[in-house]
């Protein structure tokens, strides 16, 4: 394989280089190093490009699918809140309607009452009018038979000293 001697080349240009005095560092010839990792590149298996590339899409694909997660988890929420509200909503309706209910009930039974002892109060009055009625009714007969009986027996008397005026 090629890349193998173009790495021998590399090591042999370090090996060639001149050595700095009172260090480990070694001068070399830049361009000469820069062509052979051009090389290196170039005779690179397709199969590394690939595997860079697939490592590189893995990546992008494993961000859409966090970011497309992260959307879905999102909506999610959205929608448990919007339920927890439309229930929330729902047991309130409930509520007032039961509170509408009792509180009509309750004003029908007021009402009920109500009536009931205005209607008893209207009998009460109307029974005392007929029972004053009828007491006035009777003591103006008791009078009135009264009169009649004394204006009688007067008549009487009056025809009985007639006749005896006329004997």
């Amino acid at each position: 394989m090629e890349i193998f001697t173009l790495l021998e080349t590399l090591e042999d240009i370090l090996e060639r280089g001149k050595s700095v005095p009172f260090t480990t560092k070694t001068i070399i010839d830049k361009d000469e190093l820069l062509d052979v990792v051009k090389e290196i590149r170039l005779k690179l298996p397709d199969e590394l490009k690939q595997a860079k590339w697939i490592k590189e899409e893995r990546q992008r694909i494993l961000l859409e699918a966090q970011k497309e997660a992260d959307g879905v988890v999102k909506e999610a929420e959205n929608r448990i809140i919007s339920m927890i509200d439309e229930h929330e909503i729902t047991r309130k309706a409930y509520e007032q309607k039961n509170e509408i209910i009792e509180t009509a009930n309750e004003m029908s039974r007021e009402i009920t009452n109500g009536t009931k002892e205005y209607a008893d109060g209207l009998l009460n009055n109307t029974e005392k009018v007929l029972a004053d009625t009828l007491a006035s009714l009777e003591k103006n007969m008791a009078e009135a038979m009264n009169l009649m009986q004394i204006s009688l027996e007067d008549t009487i008397k009056t025809v009985q000293n007639s006749r005896k005026e006329l004997k």
